[in-house]
């Protein structure tokens, strides 16, 4: 798939020709948010239940995209999930148990900031599964999806591509960076190395789960902005959400005041006044 394969000379990186302009980004940004908030009341409205898997490479560009997805959004409507390991009980489970308990009800979307496909990534190329456990994996996980969406759930699976000239720069600056280090692991930076056996792997994954009731749909993200468009666009072309009207509110009158007096400011601890400490406060 496009950016998965050896990418480009560090010299030719297709981000560094076509990166969109901020103000271009910013101003179609907001408008796609507004619309990702049209969809959230019609998801409500009507009851739906929506699915979104985000998939990919490390440092392709998942979480922003979902940050920028769900900022705007009522976090009561929509949720993130992004599961950590799973417990020695979980482990015993039926693999797609523990995904199934965050599952949307009606009126909710959920964002899965990775989901049940690590079986066929990371668990398959780190030998964290079993060969027997992996191919059941590719052969149970179609059926379940189409039960999914047999049974009214909309879901729609998004893998972030990306380069491996832009994803090592990636991993530069986050170990620059005090703020996104924590973004970084052992394992991350392990996939450098099996950067091959993951192409593989995702191959293999397309070659078994991309259905005609549940297609994968590539973004290319090695410009995280135009990513971070197309993602959303995308999926808004494939809801058939409408505008639905809020309710009409107005500001009360404030009522005549009762004589409340509020108590002296020295009676009560404030949080210390840093602003006023910076240069040019």
């Amino acid at each position: 798939m496009p950016g998965d394969g050896r990418g480009a000379p560090k010299s030719r990186l297709r981000s560094e020709a076509i990166t969109l302009r901020r103000a271009v980004y910013e101003r179609e940004l907001f408008r796609l948010q507004t619309e990702l908030v049209k969809l959230q009341e019609w998801v409500r409205l009507e009851g739906a239940r929506l699915v979104v898997v985000f998939e990919g490479r490390d440092a392709a560009g998942k979480g922003s995209t979902i940050k920028r997805v769900a900022e705007h959004l009522n976090p009561r409507v929509a949720r993130i999930v992004a599961l950590p390991r799973p417990t020695e009980r979980e482990r015993t489970q039926w693999y797609f148990q523990r995904y199934c308990e965050h599952l949307p009800a009606a009126g909710e979307i959920v964002l899965f900031d990775r989901s049940w496909y690590n079986r066929a990534g990371v668990e398959h190329v780190m030998a964290f599964c079993t060969q027997q456990e992996y191919q059941r994996f590719l052969r149970q996980c179609p059926v379940f999806e189409r039960m999914l969406v047999e049974d009214g759930v909309m879901l729609r699976k998004y893998w972030f591509s990306v380069s491996d000239a832009v994803q090592e720069q990636r991993f530069r600056r986050r170990l620059g960076d005090p703020t996104r280090r924590w973004k970084l692991s052992a394992m991350d930076l392990e996939s450098i190395t099996r950067w091959e056996a993951y192409s593989r792997a995702k191959d293999e994954m397309f070659v078994h789960t991309d259905i005609a009731e549940a297609r994968w749909h590539v973004v290319d993200s090695d410009d995280k902005r135009r990513a971070r468009l197309n993602m959303i666009a995308h999926l808004l072309s494939t809801v058939p959400y409408h505008d639905a009207a809020p309710p009409e509110l107005a500001l009360p009158e404030r009522p005549p005041t009762t004589g409340y007096r509020r108590p002296p400011r020295d009676l009560q601890s404030y949080v210390p006044d840093h602003s006023a400490t910076l240069p040019g406060s």
